[in-house]
């Protein structure tokens, strides 16, 4: 099948981008266009007065499912790219040889992108698994107020801050200094607690019971 016949020239597009990213990330072009630092923290930032404890919700899950966040932005879209391509000329070759004659190419875009989101989306899991753990995708450091937070190293005091790891919505785990709200409390090694604000380069975090007794600080 020709790939620039018309019917087939959203596919060919897609895979010229694709292309494009290949190279530039080859060649180190990415970090000029900002690719891996693409910010796709999509949500509202959770605000100091939220006692929200669970984390994420329809938008995470349906971001996890078509694999955004697992790996960096560029290599996500190439990879995309490649199975929208690779698809919609199958779905036109298909049609072709099923009915004499191709889809619109609008029709068979909006097909082909569809089916690729969630097939991408399952690439992207392996992808993830065998690139280095530095290469993940910014999310903004305030998209972690409002979540739990496990004390890894030391007590946390008032002006001595302990060592705390938490997870973004993507499941990448983030160590973060914290302080405890209550200026007499001390956080213990081991102990979860939940990051209500942020003070200085600092968390401030209250005990998750404290926070479901007392949901207005």
């Amino acid at each position: 099948m020709n790939l620039l016949a018309d019917h087939n020239l959203p596919f060919a597009a897609a895979f010229a981008v694709m292309l494009f990213l290949a190279v530039a990330q080859a060649i180190g072009l990415a970090d000029m266009l900002g690719g891996p630092d693409i910010d796709v923290d999509l949500d509202t930032d959770i605000g100091p007065e939220s006692d929200a404890i669970s984390a994420g919700g329809p938008m995470d899950g349906l971001l996890s499912l078509i694999g955004i966040g697992r790996v960096p932005f560029t290599i996500w879209l190439a990879a995309f790219l490649l199975v929208f391509a690779l698809l919609g000329v199958s779905i036109q070759g298909f049609a072709e040889s099923l009915t004499g004659g191709p889809l619109y190419s609008w029709l068979a875009a909006l097909i082909a992108g569809g089916v690729a989101l969630p097939v991408t989306g399952v690439i992207a899991r392996p992808i993830a698994h065998i690139m280095p753990q530095d290469e993940t995708t910014a999310v903004k450091v305030q998209s972690l107020l409002g979540r739990r937070a496990t004390i890894q190293t030391g007590t946390a005091r008032t002006g001595s801050p302990a060592r705390a790891q938490v997870r973004d919505r993507f499941g990448h785990a983030h160590l973060v200094m914290v302080e405890p709200h209550h200026t007499d409390d001390a956080l213990e090694e081991g102990e979860m607690v939940l990051l209500v604000r942020r003070e200085g380069g600092n968390f401030i975090a209250a005990r998750l019971e404290e926070r479901r007794l007392s949901p207005a600080d």
